[in-house]
């Protein structure tokens, strides 16, 4: 059976034909990495809809690739930060560029093995059963409630020391995942299923359930990494199998919403120790008794003409009161810089909502900053742009750039 591969760019507004068969067609719809568009028997047309990953099937693969082309690596780095802080750029280990799902897989694998140099890590679980002699502690409650007159067997709870704690669930659950995928190659499926049979002992996660929590600690360290990855897979992952039986293997994220979570944690870690303090999504009107200080409207309530907006991210200085405000836009009206009316009177209509002198428009693209003074109003939007190309350490960089420029006023 050949393979197909087939290829759009998310910005892509005219999209691709391919042929699928109708169960291919609803499990791809079901993804939600593009929209579906029937065109004729057989034929469909995809288009991009602000989500980027890969849809693979049996004999065929179809992915949506960022618009600055991004790899792998860069792509884990902002999701993994985006959520925790502590996945550090030295932590992503996946190939820069590259298919999706094999750079995903080996990538895991690198980050499981490195995990497990020095076994298996094991802790503490609450247990209970019931038991012909003492062991721990006896459940009186229980014991009153399913066996009342009874003295044997005794109900006890008593503490295990066990692999099976969520550390190793997470990971087993990512590895599995990973085994769903089709046409892994044999040498990266020998190792995914080597990896699990380390697991012994450890319960495997049902499809679909919540992955357990887990608290980064001292004895979990050499985790953390594969922790951080296996947690995205599970997070943006899904297989399906059709009533037909075709298989399907998806991950997806969506793009704006990973950049704005991004930039958002990213400019609260660089400010982290200066005056002040940042606040995310605002609740600000622009009209009637709105107040940005509750976030609620004020004694005449809502009203028909009040205009409600909800702001990224707002500093405010020590005294609480708002001087800087940032908004996260992935995809800026003129990737240029230039014609960006929309993005400039949303920015405008912050500012004047809550009497902050200057917005700093953080978008994803490259070149220089551009500064606009507002005629006939006291301010200023900065367009900064953020070159998702660059290496972890130099996103990371230019975000603290932003960050201190903006909050000393330069």
């Amino acid at each position: 059976m050949s393979f197909r591969y087939e290829s759009l760019d998310e910005l892509d507004a005219d999209g691709i034909e391919v042929q699928l068969d109708a169960a291919q067609a609803v499990l791809l719809e079901r993804s939600e990495l593009v929209d579906v568009r029937r065109v004729d028997v057989g034929t469909y047309r995809l288009l991009p809809n602000g989500r980027v990953g890969a849809v693979r099937f049996d004999d065929l693969q179809i992915e949506v690739t960022p618009k600055q082309k991004l790899g792998v690596a860069h792509l884990i780095f902002l999701l993994g930060y985006a959520k925790n802080p502590g996945f550090r750029p030295e932590t992503v280990t996946a190939e820069t560029y590259g298919d999706l799902w094999p750079a995903m897989a080996k990538s895991l694998i690198a980050s499981v093995e490195q995990a497990l140099t020095m076994g298996l890590l094991q802790g503490y679980r609450t247990e209970q059963e019931a038991l012909q002699t003492v062991r721990g502690r006896i459940a009186f409650e229980d014991q009153l409630r399913r066996r009342p007159g009874y003295f044997l067997p005794i109900e006890v709870r008593y503490d295990e020391f066990s692999p099976d704690i969520a550390e190793n669930q997470i990971l087993l659950a990512a590895i599995y995942l990973m085994l769903g995928v089709p046409r892994l190659q044999p040498e990266t499926r020998r190792r995914l299923l080597h990896l699990a049979a380390r697991f012994a002992g450890v319960t495997r996660l049902l499809p679909g359930r919540p992955a357990p929590s887990w608290q980064p600690s001292r004895l979990n360290d050499r985790y953390q990494s594969a922790l951080g990855l296996a947690e995205i897979l599970l997070r943006h992952s899904s297989t399906r199998v059709s009533a037909a039986g075709v298989e399907m293997s998806a991950f997806v994220v969506v793009m704006w919403e990973v950049f704005e979570d991004f930039v958002t944690v990213a400019l609260k870690e660089a400010l982290a120790g200066y005056p002040g303090y940042l606040e995310s999504q605002l609740a600000a009107y622009l009209t009637g008794d709105g107040d940005w200080t509750t976030g609620r409207t004020g004694g005449s309530g809502d009203s028909p003409g009040d205009v409600f907006m909800q702001i990224d991210v707002v500093h405010r200085d020590e005294a609480g009161n708002p001087d800087v405000v940032f908004d996260a836009k992935y995809k800026l009206a003129s990737s240029a810089g230039t014609n960006a009316n929309p993005d400039h009177y949303q920015m405008l209509a912050y500012c004047t909502s809550l009497q902050v002198p200057v917005a700093w428009l953080i978008y994803a693209g490259g070149g220089n900053d551009i500064r606009r003074r507002i005629k006939n109003a006291e301010v200023e939007v900065v367009a900064a742009p953020i070159n998702l190309r660059q290496s972890p350490h130099e996103i990371l960089a230019r975000i603290r750039q932003i960050a201190l420029a903006a909050v000393r006023g330069k």
